[in-house]
């Protein structure tokens, strides 16, 4: 299967792409569009969390579980919008909390990460497509398959890393991490469901600007302009 990936990614995932699963994945997103579904995010998109942060760059994985349903919000990066669309209650959460956390944040006027992304934070999603209007509507097809593939290389690979796991699905990755090479910070999701119940206060920008400082590295300007 010809693929197109950041050369550094292509490197270490370009096998996962001969796997069955992702043959059948593929066939499946066919099928999908033949039955005249839209899918988010578009096709050049699915992959613009790896392109946006080379394996060679990384320095955080924040991880989310799905691509946003609806139209022209999606494209690539957990918990990011597309510019001119309304920040999702879960972003606004997320902005709320680094008003508290970093000093002189100011809350912007967009939901746009790619500014994290380019500074080393893998907005990294489980699943990587959905169908328009349909929550989880591509699970269990085995994009899961692919990206638990992608945080284990990173375990195995990198070191050093910052893992942050919002929520009982993404904590449910730690099993694939080496907490001895990498950290991970853990709290409630920031969806409005349970932001209350440890997201807010938690800190995890702050925390991980204290790691990657204490590991050598720049930290992240977090403030999205």
């Amino acid at each position: 299967m010809s693929i197109e990936l950041e050369p550094s990614w292509l490197k270490v995932l370009e096998p996962e792409f001969e796997q069955d699963y992702m043959i059948q994945l593929k066939k499946y997103l066919k099928a999908e569009k033949d039955a005249g579904h839209t899918i988010y995010p578009k096709g050049k998109d699915i992959f613009n969390a790896f392109w946006k942060t080379p394996f060679t760059d990384l320095k955080v994985v924040i991880l989310g579980q799905d691509p946003y349903h609806g139209a022209n919000q999606a494209h690539g990066l957990s918990f990011s919008v597309q510019k001119g669309i309304a920040a999702p209650p879960s972003l606004q959460n997320i902005y709320k909390e680094l008003e508290t956390d970093i000093p002189g944040f100011k809350i912007p006027n967009h939901g746009d990460l790619t500014e994290w992304a380019e500074q080393g934070v893998l907005l990294l999603n489980a699943t990587l497509t959905v169908r328009a209007s349909t929550a989880g509507s591509h699970q269990k097809f085995g994009w899961e398959n692919f990206t638990d593939k992608v945080i284990s290389e990173i375990s195995k690979e990198k070191k050093g890393i910052v893992f942050i796991l919002w929520g009982k699905f993404a904590q449910a990755k730690a099993a694939l991490i080496d907490d001895k090479k990498h950290f991970i910070i853990k709290s409630a999701h920031p969806s409005p469901f349970s932001a209350y119940n440890g997201f807010f206060g938690s800190h995890p920008f702050s925390k991980t600007n204290e790691i990657l400082i204490k590991e050598g590295k720049k930290p992240i300007d977090w403030q999205i302009h």
